[in-house]
């Protein structure tokens, strides 16, 4: 019979370990705390509220209001949050430390619902989105008439990407000194969009100030277009300038995070970093659009045989074949096919 072997009333206190039983074994308190875990979390019903102004390694400014005015404070991502983002122009809410003392760190545990979402995806086949900014009410897209070359096709990824994130386009054309823009312009003659133009040494301030007032202005533009020199103008900020390479006709990245800064006269821009390439392949095809005709909206009725969802494609084309969107219309065309077969869309045909 083996030690274990109870059948006889009882173990051998003489065997290995028989004199042992449930009440010898000594229970160790949990390390962590004697409370058991939870998955019930806070609601934070009563935490304070916060719009986050830029985002830097995983540390979050966030601006906070309380019986002395604002302030920034800085914020890191509560564990709760999981894998959801936190971008700038969110709004969130806070626990932990919110005086803004230094050394103080507070905690975002909530981030209510987002009214505008400004995306963008590595290319045109890669559906894998990278939020940029949130709740932002417009664009202010920056251009050179010269110095660097204006790119037409970049304008219209900045135009359906505002288009998809439910923003208002804004174009401002800097450098009008160095060349005449009527040309370039004339590309988005179709369109209803609000147009400033800049020269090196006459900014419209009051015409930028009457568009930003009251807004929450995200700022685009490619890479030494003067967009640094035109925010640090509007908010007194001093944002890095950079210059265009002689050689290539590029402008040097100068801004690596978007961050929030307050306009002198009322309004908040978030300045984005320059960008030579603006991917859409999160974007819907038929959200392009509105990028390239001012009432390019679905038909009510479409022919037979062509599915109600195509049916922007056949009317785009009829509009360009009859002279409706005037003479650069076959030019709107061949860029909003190249975008829609990027996108691996189907071309609308031809005019």
């Amino acid at each position: 019979m083996s030690w274990w072997d109870d059948t006889d009333g009882g173990a051998d206190e003489d065997e290995p370990y028989g004199q042992y039983d449930e009440s010898s074994v000594r229970v160790r308190p949990n390390p962590k705390g004697n409370r058991p875990r939870t998955k019930t979390r806070p609601a934070y019903e009563d935490a304070p509220s916060g719009w986050v102004t830029n985002v830097d390694r995983g540390r979050f400014g966030v601006l906070v209001s309380d019986a002395d005015g604002e302030h920034v404070i800085t914020a890191t991502k509560a564990r709760e949050l999981g894998r959801k983002s936190v971008v700038t122009g969110d709004h969130v809410s806070l626990t932990g430390d919110v005086s803004g003392a230094e050394g103080s760190l507070a905690r975002i545990v909530r981030v209510a619902e987002r009214t505008t979402l400004l995306r963008r995806s590595a290319d045109d086949t890669d559906e894998v989105e990278r939020v940029i900014v949130a709740n932002a009410d417009q664009m202010l897209i920056v251009v050179a008439a010269a110095d660097p070359e204006p790119r037409t096709r970049l304008i219209d990824r900045y135009l359906v990407a505002a288009f998809d994130a439910g923003l208002d386009p804004v174009l401002c054309i800097t450098k009008t000194d160095l060349a005449d823009p009527a040309d370039f312009l004339a590309h988005f003659a179709c369109l209803d969009l609000r147009i400033v133009t800049s020269r090196s040494d006459d900014v419209p301030f009051a015409a930028l100030h009457e568009l930003l007032d009251g807004k929450v202005t995200v700022t685009v533009g490619h890479s030494g277009v003067g967009k640094s020199t035109l925010v640090n103008a509007l908010t007194g900020s001093t944002r890095a300038i950079g210059v265009v390479n002689s050689v290539t006709g590029r402008g040097r990245h100068t801004s690596s995070s978007s961050i929030a800064l307050r306009v002198h006269d009322g309004g908040w821009i978030i300045d984005t970093p320059g960008v030579r390439s603006f991917g859409l392949g999160h974007v819907e095809p038929e959200n392009v659009f509105r990028a390239f005709a001012s009432h390019a909206v679905p038909v009510q009725d479409a022919p037979d045989g062509i599915p109600l969802d195509q049916a922007h494609d056949w009317e785009i084309v009829d509009r360009v074949a009859g002279g409706e969107l005037g003479p650069t219309g076959i030019e709107r065309l061949d860029s909003f096919r190249a975008l829609l077969t990027g996108m691996g869309g189907e071309d609308p045909g031809t005019a």
